[in-house]
């Protein structure tokens, strides 16, 4: 029977992964905020998550210090929504929602920059490297009082905006440099501008997004996927482009892990790797140098699984796998039974629209999970749209505004049904930890892996060991 070629082929609505929460095993929630709110977190159970009171330090300008702590204490509070009203829950205080407290910084711990400092920034050629250079000296100040905190809250005045970030030849941006010097002393920052922490008007949305990202920092577990295959393992891979350039630039290559349901592996590796082969303008690794990326990912892996291997390992990256990088993976695992590759494209040029009644166009996008498959090996996936079931039925976008474009999955190799591989991205959408939407566009593997290489590339150096991603949330 002959098909017309300008004929689709029909499309599935995928349902929203279900996440999992503290306490008992059916402790699961599509929304992440209100799961929290319900059962507490995936780790408040587990016994020395996480320290009670999380200890916070601070480097704040001068008089700064107090206005810190006001905000510490007003997490404690109970806190309505403003805005996202379909969307954001109440916030019931930082203890309640948790399980833990905060402590704030005391003596050593609480830092207040020179008074001068906006002086010094105004009458200098490069303002950012005055501010980065004071920052840099109060960080390397807590080093003497290492075991005195968890995490440290850096205020950041308005008023400095510019040394924040410098375009051109020096690429100077100022949230990845200090990322970059913390991470190098293995110290979790959380960055606050006062205008945006202090004086924004919806108090519940600093609540729920600085609540989940100190606790998070702190070496918790918001939340977990409640339905992953175990024995699988997913590995995001992304470049940085050193400072040099040419022919025989170095990159620094990072992958970063989401393990199993457990919500163990939340690591990554970084590689440097000379002589990276171009294709046009995107970077590509021999077959050795992929083996050794795949091979100290899997290490990470086997350390927290007690040496066992994963039977299944699905690999993201965000350009296609050319052959040389396809047997580098299969170099790499020789005991998985099976081996994913997926090339996740977010510009496919495709575009969808709802139109439930003929002429009658829906007022939002298509809904969020609606996948189509183009080929044996090919998939369209809306990881935005339209999401009810997070709004208690009603209709909701969280991009408010556009039509939204779906991710193309390109499976390079491996085998089995697609829409397995559909329900699993989906679902790596829901694990960003950073901030406190119901999705991300892209799979947390993905995402973090470009978190990752952005900062990487400003560490003073950058050693041949595992890192904690929290180190770069």
């Amino acid at each position: 029977m002959s098909v017309a070629a300008s004929r689709l082929p029909g499309n599935i609505l995928f349902q929203e992964p279900a996440l999992r929460f503290g306490g008992a095993d059916q402790n699961i929630d599509v929304h992440p905020l209100l799961g929290l709110s319900r059962f507490g977190p995936f780790s408040r159970d587990r016994l020395a998550a996480v320290s009670n009171p999380i200890r916070l330090a601070m480097i704040a300008p001068a008089g700064g210090v107090d206005r810190l702590t006001r905000l510490v204490q007003e997490l404690e509070q109970r806190h309505r929504p403003k805005e996202r009203a379909n969307y954001l829950p109440d916030f019931a205080g930082f203890s309640r929602v948790f399980g833990v407290g905060l402590a704030t910084a005391v003596g050593p711990t609480a830092i207040e920059l020179p008074s001068d400092l906006g002086d010094r920034m105004a009458n200098s050629p490069r303002p950012h490297q005055v501010l980065a250079d004071a920052l840099t000296r109060a960080l390397f100040s807590l080093r003497n009082a290492r075991d005195a905190f968890d995490v440290v809250l850096v205020l950041l005045d308005h008023r400095w905006q510019s040394g924040f970030e410098v375009k051109g030849d020096e690429d100077f941006d100022l949230h990845d440099y200090l990322k970059a010097i913390a991470a190098s002393e293995g110290i979790c920052i959380q960055m606050l501008r006062d205008d945006k922490a202090l004086d924004y008007r919806c108090r519940c949305s600093v609540a729920w997004r600085l609540g989940v990202a100190l606790y998070t920092k702190a070496g918790g577990v918001p939340w977990v996927l409640a339905d992953v295959e175990p024995g699988t393992a997913f590995v995001g891979i992304d470049y940085a482009l050193r400072s040099a350039s040419g022919p025989a630039a170095r990159f620094a290559i990072c992958c970063s892990q989401v393990f199993d349901a457990e919500g163990s592996g939340m690591e990554f590796v970084a590689y440097e790797a000379n002589d990276v082969q171009m294709f046009g303008r995107n970077p590509f690794l021999r077959r050795e140098q992929m083996l050794k990326v795949i091979a100290r990912s899997l290490m990470i892996y086997q350390r927290k699984h007690a040496g066992e291997t994963p039977h299944r390992v699905v690999i993201h990256k965000n350009t296609e796998f050319r052959p040389d990088e396809v047997e580098g993976c299969f170099d790499a695992l020789p005991r998985t039974e099976v081996v994913d590759l997926v090339h996740v494209q977010q510009s496919s040029g495709w575009r969808g629209v709802l139109i439930p009644k003929p002429r009658e166009p829906h007022g939002y996008p298509v809904h969020r999970g609606t996948a189509m498959q183009l080929g044996h090996h090919e998939t369209l996936l809306w990881t935005q749209g339209n999401l009810p079931v997070v709004a208690g039925g009603r209709d909701y976008f969280k991009e408010g505004k556009g039509i939204p474009e779906p991710l193309l999955l390109v499976r390079h190799a491996g085998h089995g049904s697609m829409d397995d591989l559909c329900r699993q991205t989906l679902g790596l959408t829901k694990m960003d930890w950073n901030n406190d939407g119901p999705y991300d566009r892209l799979p947390v593997t993905l995402n973090f892996a470009q978190t990752l290489a952005k900062v990487v590339v400003r560490m003073p150096k950058l050693e041949a060991r595992s890192y904690p991603f929290r180190l770069f949330m």
